[in-house]
Protein backbone atom coordinates (compact mmCIF):
# COMPACT_ATOMS: atom_id res chain seq x y z
CA UNK A 1 0.00 0.00 0.00
CA UNK A 2 2.92 2.43 0.72
CA UNK A 3 4.14 1.58 -2.79
CA UNK A 4 1.25 2.20 -4.21
CA UNK A 5 0.66 5.81 -2.42
CA UNK A 6 4.39 6.85 -3.13
CA UNK A 7 3.77 6.15 -6.96
CA UNK A 8 0.99 8.23 -6.85
CA UNK A 9 1.83 11.32 -5.13
CA UNK A 10 5.16 11.19 -7.89
CA UNK A 11 2.84 10.89 -10.34
CA UNK A 12 0.58 13.38 -9.21
CA UNK A 13 4.06 15.82 -9.17
CA UNK A 14 5.10 15.27 -12.41
CA UNK A 15 1.55 16.23 -13.59
CA UNK A 16 1.57 19.46 -11.38
CA UNK A 17 5.23 20.48 -13.12
CA UNK A 18 3.92 19.55 -16.55
CA UNK A 19 0.92 21.69 -15.79
CA UNK A 20 3.24 24.65 -14.77
CA UNK A 21 5.63 24.46 -17.23
CA UNK A 22 2.57 24.50 -19.73
CA UNK A 23 1.25 27.79 -18.06
CA UNK A 24 4.68 29.52 -16.93
CA UNK A 25 6.82 28.96 -20.09
CA UNK A 26 3.76 30.71 -22.14
CA UNK A 27 5.76 32.51 -24.42
CA UNK A 28 3.90 36.00 -24.71
CA UNK A 29 4.15 38.42 -27.84
CA UNK A 30 2.63 41.82 -28.45
CA UNK A 31 0.10 41.73 -31.04
CA UNK A 32 -1.02 44.68 -33.77
CA UNK A 33 -3.63 44.20 -36.40
CA UNK A 34 -2.49 42.44 -39.64
CA UNK A 35 -3.24 45.80 -41.25
CA UNK A 36 -0.78 48.00 -39.27
CA UNK A 37 2.43 48.73 -40.88
CA UNK A 38 4.52 48.66 -37.83
CA UNK A 39 6.24 45.65 -37.83
CA UNK A 40 8.34 45.71 -34.78
CA UNK A 41 8.75 47.07 -31.17
CA UNK A 42 11.35 47.26 -28.76
CA UNK A 43 10.46 46.31 -25.25
CA UNK A 44 11.40 50.05 -24.35
CA UNK A 45 8.59 51.07 -26.67
CA UNK A 46 6.01 48.77 -25.78
CA UNK A 47 6.50 49.54 -22.05
CA UNK A 48 6.31 53.61 -23.65
CA UNK A 49 3.33 52.83 -24.81
CA UNK A 50 1.54 50.71 -22.42
CA UNK A 51 3.16 52.74 -19.07
CA UNK A 52 1.52 55.71 -20.75
CA UNK A 53 5.19 58.18 -21.87
CA UNK A 54 3.87 57.79 -25.63
CA UNK A 55 0.18 57.94 -27.51
CA UNK A 56 2.07 57.27 -30.68
CA UNK A 57 3.57 54.24 -32.60
CA UNK A 58 7.49 55.14 -34.12
CA UNK A 59 6.35 56.91 -37.46
CA UNK A 60 3.20 59.04 -35.97
CA UNK A 61 -0.49 57.09 -35.71
CA UNK A 62 -1.95 57.29 -32.26
CA UNK A 63 -1.81 53.68 -30.36
CA UNK A 64 -4.52 52.53 -28.05
CA UNK A 65 -2.82 49.81 -25.95
CA UNK A 66 -4.86 46.69 -24.35
CA UNK A 67 -4.21 45.23 -21.33
CA UNK A 68 -5.66 41.49 -19.89
CA UNK A 69 -7.42 41.69 -16.69
CA UNK A 70 -5.80 43.25 -12.93
CA UNK A 71 -5.34 39.23 -11.71
CA UNK A 72 -4.55 37.68 -14.97
CA UNK A 73 -1.09 35.68 -15.08
CA UNK A 74 -0.20 36.61 -18.23
CA UNK A 75 -0.50 40.29 -17.50
CA UNK A 76 2.05 39.99 -14.47
CA UNK A 77 4.52 38.39 -16.63
CA UNK A 78 4.26 41.15 -19.03
CA UNK A 79 4.88 43.78 -17.14
CA UNK A 80 7.62 42.47 -15.07
CA UNK A 81 9.34 41.46 -18.91
CA UNK A 82 8.49 45.20 -20.55
CA UNK A 83 8.40 47.70 -17.36
CA UNK A 84 10.21 45.34 -14.51
CA UNK A 85 7.07 46.10 -12.39
CA UNK A 86 5.10 43.66 -9.83
CA UNK A 87 1.54 44.18 -9.84
CA UNK A 88 1.95 46.18 -6.79
CA UNK A 89 4.08 48.47 -8.43
CA UNK A 90 1.93 48.76 -11.32
CA UNK A 91 -0.72 49.92 -9.18
CA UNK A 92 1.13 52.74 -7.44
CA UNK A 93 2.22 53.53 -10.39
CA UNK A 94 -0.83 54.29 -12.33
CA UNK A 95 -2.81 55.49 -9.15
CA UNK A 96 -0.20 58.20 -9.15
CA UNK A 97 -0.31 59.61 -12.58
CA UNK A 98 -4.49 58.90 -11.92
CA UNK A 99 -4.64 61.46 -8.92
CA UNK A 100 -2.20 63.98 -10.79
CA UNK A 101 -4.00 64.28 -14.02
CA UNK A 102 -1.38 62.77 -16.31
CA UNK A 103 -2.98 59.76 -17.31
CA UNK A 104 -5.44 57.02 -17.58
CA UNK A 105 -4.39 53.34 -17.60
CA UNK A 106 -4.61 50.79 -20.97
CA UNK A 107 -8.82 49.61 -21.43
CA UNK A 108 -8.78 46.51 -19.55
CA UNK A 109 -10.27 43.37 -21.35
CA UNK A 110 -11.11 39.53 -19.87
CA UNK A 111 -9.25 37.69 -21.81
CA UNK A 112 -6.46 36.87 -25.07
CA UNK A 113 -9.59 36.32 -27.09
CA UNK A 114 -11.07 39.95 -26.90
CA UNK A 115 -7.67 41.22 -26.86
CA UNK A 116 -7.37 39.83 -30.54
CA UNK A 117 -11.04 40.79 -31.36
CA UNK A 118 -9.81 44.23 -30.60
CA UNK A 119 -6.23 44.47 -32.12
CA UNK A 120 -7.64 42.81 -35.26
CA UNK A 121 -10.51 45.32 -35.59
CA UNK A 122 -8.11 48.25 -34.62
CA UNK A 123 -5.97 49.79 -37.01
CA UNK A 124 -4.05 51.53 -34.36
CA UNK A 125 -4.38 49.16 -31.37
CA UNK A 126 -1.59 47.00 -29.22
CA UNK A 127 -1.98 44.16 -27.51
CA UNK A 128 -0.28 41.13 -26.17
CA UNK A 129 -1.29 37.19 -25.68
CA UNK A 130 0.52 34.10 -25.98
CA UNK A 131 2.23 33.41 -28.68
CA UNK A 132 -0.04 29.93 -29.47
CA UNK A 133 -3.01 32.13 -30.05
CA UNK A 134 -1.23 34.36 -32.66
CA UNK A 135 -3.79 33.92 -36.06
CA UNK A 136 -3.99 35.37 -39.23
CA UNK A 137 -6.13 38.61 -38.26
CA UNK A 138 -3.14 40.01 -35.94
CA UNK A 139 0.69 40.10 -36.26
CA UNK A 140 3.49 39.74 -33.86
CA UNK A 141 5.60 42.85 -33.31
CA UNK A 142 7.67 41.70 -30.41
CA UNK A 143 8.37 38.17 -28.74
CA UNK A 144 8.76 38.07 -24.48
CA UNK A 145 11.64 36.12 -22.91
Amino acid sequence: MNHTKRILQTGLVGVALWLCASVCDAQLVVIVSAKNPVSTLSENQVADIYLGRTSQLPGGGDVVPVDLADDSANRTEFYKDVAGKSPAQLRAYWSKLIFTGRGQPPREVADATAVKKLVANGANTIGYIEKSELDPSVKAVLTLH
